[in-house]
């Protein structure tokens, strides 16, 4: 497949993230003489100080911002960057760290594999550990467990946390996953257009893990793909915001509303 006609998106979403200038800047650097890959900004009623910088990066022909009046959330902002687009899309994360231009051959790695419709690769920490965001099945239980700050509780419970993230999961092979995270994946367009993309009734979290879900109800899957890696520069809001940790809360109420509940 001949991955230079097929058109690739970047969509990024974000309500005055401060690590967006920094992460557009590498990916820029990165992307170098490459400008058939296209990014667009999806910006959900940031400060006004905030959007005229962004605004300096309308200065790039490959750079698209939407500028809307009402922060809306994450799954609204991307949809309004992806759906009714062809080709493959990127979601990246305002905190997402390029060191390699990979970017094509993940998509042209999602083509050859017809039978999914996300991939996701390696995501790491700053110091270059794996953040480990995969899952093959939520339950209650297992995410309240990792917002326990008493290291005891997670040391009694460490094989149950270790499955829940998946962390036996070779480095040197794909791997079917069934939820990956939404701070980077790759999406094919025509299936996830025909998803309707995220549900927007998630303001914030669990929307990556329900889109994965519409994807296998609609017969995809998703692959992880180790051999690509991204850095993401993850500072686990709900852990550390009352406000973020009422919109989790709200969230997997929605999650398991929808899907059923699995409380172990």
């Amino acid at each position: 497949m001949n991955m230079n006609d097929t058109n690739v998106t970047v969509s990024i979403v974000t309500h005055n993230s401060d690590k967006i200038f920094l992460s557009l800047d590498s990916l820029i650097e990165t992307l170098g003489e490459d400008q058939t890959i296209q990014i667009r900004i999806f910006d959900n009623a940031s400060e006004a100080d905030y959007r005229k910088h962004l605004e300096s990066y309308l200065a790039y022909p490959f750079i698209k911002i939407i500028f809307h009046e009402e922060n809306k959330g994450f799954g609204f902002g991307h949809n309004a960057n992806l759906l009714g687009t062809d080709g493959y899309g990127i979601i990246f994360n305002p905190d997402i760290i390029l060191s390699e231009n990979h970017l094509k051959e993940m998509t042209n790695h999602l083509a050859e594999q017809p039978e999914c419709g996300l991939l996701a690769p390696k995501i790491l920490n700053e110091d270059g550990t794996t953040q480990y965001l995969i899952r093959n099945h939520l339950n209650v239980f297992d995410y309240m467990l990792r917002f326990i700050p008493f290291k005891f509780v997670k040391k009694l419970f460490a094989k149950r946390l270790a499955k829940f993230e998946c962390r036996d999961l070779p480095d040197d092979q794909d791997s079917l996953v069934r939820m990956i995270s939404g701070s980077f994946m790759v999406a094919d367009l025509v299936k996830f257009n025909g998803i309707d993309g995220f549900d927007e009734r998630y303001f914030m979290y669990f929307e990556d893990n329900d889109l994965c879900r519409k994807m296998e109800q609609a017969g995809y899957k998703a692959v992880y793909s180790p051999q690509f890696t991204v850095t993401h520069l993850y500072e686990r809001g709900a852990v550390k915001s009352r406000k973020l940790f009422f919109i989790f809360l709200q969230s997997m109420r929605k999650y398991f509303q929808k899907w059923g509940w699995q409380f172990f």
